[in-house]
């Protein structure tokens, strides 16, 4: 009897101890959460300074109010994989976050043989910011105007057509192959080592289309450069709502660029809650509505758990048209 008395009073010192210790470690968690941030926050962004993740974050920087200041980091490479794979090894703390695009977090998982991280489990998704649609744009030599005179001259001319990209597995890239294969066209993909290198063929002839973010192929296309013929989102844009959108010919079609802040996984949801109110705040405000009007970007704002559900069809989707394109990156 005496034995088990004795056996019961260690295993309540060690329950207790237990319990002290989680409820230590979660008020430590919670007093972290209530002081977040207290030091310099790390937005990375995954591409290089200049384009659209890249404006984005540094509007977040310049506008958010959270006390402590917000460090753009620019880790471009490997399809932005270099920069999401920091993130993903990075503390769970709030002091760490990452720009993530379209490619970064739904399409370079079937795209890479050996991703360095997952793009879901590593991750605590934090809010959606914005979107932009893809342009169909030609060379002004290619006899077309419309999605449907398009099509009918792909039939009539498998294969003649190249479209370029900024390199593969880029939404540039996979809005052209989700394209081929809604229409049962047969195009030639030409991938280039930048935007800055396909742009100048595209307007000489050498290839004679691209699904190119709106942002840098609008001002092309209305200084006469290129003609756009349409836009790639289930809805026209706001910053050129003449241009119709393919859905209008291709019912389903839809193909959109988008941005999203993540977290590491593991980060305190206090401070998901924290950094989503932020976004929310910031891509709110009128002025900042405005420049992402000029930029052909639209503020797409969301929750965290909502940020996850679309994330999770996004990578459904692109996952189907990447294996079926047979695109691989190197």
């Amino acid at each position: 009897m005496d034995s088990l008395l004795s056996r019961a009073a260690v295993l309540r010192r060690t329950a207790l101890t237990l319990l002290a210790g989680t409820l230590a470690l979660t008020l430590g968690v919670s007093a972290s959460a209530q002081n977040y941030p207290n030091k310099p926050i790390r937005l990375v962004v995954t591409f290089p300074s200049g384009g659209a993740p890249d404006i984005l974050a540094r509007l977040f920087s310049e506008k958010a109010q959270l006390g402590q200041p917000v460090v753009v980091d620019n880790k471009p490479g490997a399809g932005g994989n270099i920069g999401a794979d920091f993130v993903a090894k990075s503390a769970g703390d709030g002091y760490t976050l990452v720009l993530g695009t379209v490619g970064t977090h739904s399409i370079n998982g079937s795209l890479y043989e050996k991703m360095p991280y997952d793009m879901v489990k590593n991750f605590s998704p934090v809010s959606l910011i914005a979107s932009a649609p893809n342009l169909l744009v030609v060379n002004n030599n290619v006899p077309v105007k419309t999605v449907p005179e398009f099509v009918a001259y792909l039939k009539a001319n498998p294969n003649k057509l190249s479209f370029g990209s900024p390199g593969v597995g880029t939404s540039v890239h996979v809005s052209g192959e989700l394209f081929k294969s809604m229409t049962g066209t047969q195009m030639t993909h030409v991938p280039y080592k930048g935007r800055q290198f396909a742009i100048p063929d595209l307007v000489g002839g050498s290839i004679q289309l691209m699904f190119d973010n709106m942002p840098s192929a609008l001002p092309m296309a209305r200084e006469g450069k290129i003609r756009a013929i349409a836009v790639t989102t289930a809805k026209r844009s706001s910053a050129a709502p003449e241009i119709p959108t393919i859905a209008e010919s291709i019912p389903g079609f839809e193909a959109t660029t988008w941005f999203a802040m993540f977290a590491p996984a593991g980060t305190p949801k206090p401070v998901i809650d924290r950094l989503n109110a932020e976004v929310l705040r910031v891509f709110r405000l009128p002025d900042v509505a405005e420049r992402l009007k000029t930029l052909g970007l639209e503020a797409v704002l969301s929750s965290p758990e909502e940020l996850s559900a679309y994330q999770a069809s996004e990578i459904t989707k692109w996952t189907k048209v990447v294996k079926e394109s047979g695109a691989k990156a190197e």
